[in-house]
């Protein structure tokens, strides 16, 4: 089993919010810390997340001390360990093939978020920026 893991997936960074919801449509946006993102109208920033074999792309999100952020992971590899996201609140969600989940999170005010695969195998951390 350990094997079959191993080859599924690669070990990357730490662990760490909000249930996720499935959404139909991809994200757009531009440029920010690495990662696709965009601001609504409510002021929540959106950030996108492809979950691959690599583990997840942009891997470190950074924003500012209480900023509301709406994470938006696409799985776009059939590695079985990233069909599932570990929250940073610590509950597992599936994460289907092609299909957007979103996750809200609010950026600690220091310090970092951590996210992770089903397996525990990938990481990813939403990171605050130091004022």
């Amino acid at each position: 089993m350990l094997a079959l893991a191993l080859v599924a997936c690669k070990k990357e960074s730490p662990v760490g919010s909000p249930a996720p919801t499935p959404v139909a449509t991809t994200t757009t946006g531009t440029p920010a810390t690495g990662a696709a993102a965009a601001a609504r109208p409510d002021g929540v920033r959106k950030v996108a997340i492809e979950a691959g074999t690599e583990g997840y792309k942009p891997e470190r999100i950074a924003g500012k001390p209480g900023e509301k952020l709406m994470l938006v992971f696409t799985r776009t590899a059939e590695a079985s360990c990233i069909s599932q996201l570990k929250t940073p609140d610590g509950k597992l969600v599936d994460l289907p093939k092609g299909t957007p989940v979103e996750v809200a999170v609010t950026v600690p005010q220091s310090g970092e978020l951590g996210f992770a695969c089903g397996m525990d195998m990938f990481h990813g951390v939403v990171v605050a920026e130091k004022s």
